[in-house]
Parts: C-alpha cells; structure tokens; sequence
C-alpha cells in the first residue's frame, strides 16, 4: 500500500507536506495541496506565513491567572477591573473565551483547561489545567463564590464538569452548568451568539 505522503517531490517540498500533515484535521491530501499553495504563492506571502507561525510561538503566553493565550501577563481579562470577579467560567479551549466574549453577555473572568479528561486518547486530569484552577480558588485573597462549567456538551465535556463539581464541592463554591439551550455535542466555538447567550443566562446547579 502506497504512503499517502510519498512523492517524488524535493526533500523541502515533503517535508513541508509532512509538516502539515501533522495538524489536527488535515489529511495527506490537504497537506498536499497546502505545501503546493505556498510553493506557488509570492516569496512576500510565504514569509508573512512562516513570520506568523514564529511570531505566534515567541509572543505569545500563558496568563497565569487564567491559562488563557495572551500577549501580557497577566491578560486583558483578568486585569480588567469593571469584570466581576466572584464568577469564573471554566472553558475548554481559549477558542471558546473568544465565542463567550462575542455575547457580550458574561461580565465574570475565565479559566482555560486547555482539554477535556479523555481515557481513551489517554488524557487524565492531570494533562488539562485543573491544578491551576484549584490553586486559584483555595487562594485566600480569592472572591469567586460561583464558578460555571462551560465544557462543551459531549461525553468528555459531561465527564470533566462531574469531576471538577467534586473537587470544588468541599471548598463551598457554587458550580453551574450551561443551560441545556445547547445541542448535545456541540462544540461551543460555533454555537451562535443568542444560544449561547441563554445558556450562560439559564445555567443550572451541578449537584
């Protein structure tokens, strides 16, 4: 059987393809087609592109408050001082901060865990940023009283609200769940800005 990637191509050719391979959600083929785009693209555009991928891995952090990606530390959000800072919403990617903020309907902070517990592709509480979270709310200066586990509505994202409600139960923090306004096993990135809304607006208790 023939490999997908194999081709006859110069050895910088191949391993761009490689390279592009190796993101999530492209398959030889795409990769494929996108080394060959940036092969026949202006010098001026490819190096605006591989500028991006540099600028993107030296300027750009973790905030340590949040583990949101930034370009300071701490970021915009956490030192914003009009956001209320008693609620902490809980996301799985900063993909998912961007589509909350688009509501304009969530005043609160946010924490990223960057992932959700997976056994099956190996992923544990301890590979997603939950030890960053309780480091934050067992911190004596902390304000928040409610935090909103806005994981997507998946059996992953069902499995990692259970397992943080248990860990924050003993510190008497509240724990609110999105409202069931989103479709089982949406992804919250492309839930639109009225659904959203009404989830963050409707949550319910997790108990």
């Amino acid at each position: 059987m023939l490999d997908p990637l194999a081709t006859d191509s110069a050895p910088p050719i191949t391993r761009l393809v490689e390279a592009f391979h190796r993101l999530p959600g492209i398959g030889p083929k795409s990769a494929q087609r996108l080394a060959y785009h940036v092969l026949r693209a202006p010098a001026a555009e490819a190096h605006a592109l591989a500028d991006a991928l540099v600028a993107v891995k030296e300027q750009i952090v973790l905030c340590a408050h949040c583990q949101n990606v930034a370009e300071q530390n701490p970021c915009r959000i956490c030192q914003d001082t009009g956001r209320d800072r008693t609620v902490v919403c809980v996301v799985e990617e900063p993909l998912d901060v961007v589509a909350i903020e688009r509501t304009h309907g969530f005043r609160g902070l946010f924490h990223v865990l960057h992932g959700v517990i997976s056994p099956s592709d190996n992923v544990g509480p301890e590979d997603i940023k939950i030890a960053e979270l309780l480091a934050r709310l067992r911190d004596v200066d902390t304000e928040v009283t409610e935090v909103i586990v806005a994981t997507n509505p998946n059996l992953e994202g069902e499995a990692t609200a259970m397992y943080i409600s248990r860990l924050l139960r003993p510190l008497g923090i509240r724990v609110t769940r999105l409202a069931s306004g989103l479709p089982a096993g949406a992804d919250l990135e492309y839930a639109d800005n009225l659904t959203l809304g009404r989830a963050l607006e409707f949550r319910q208790e997790v108990r």
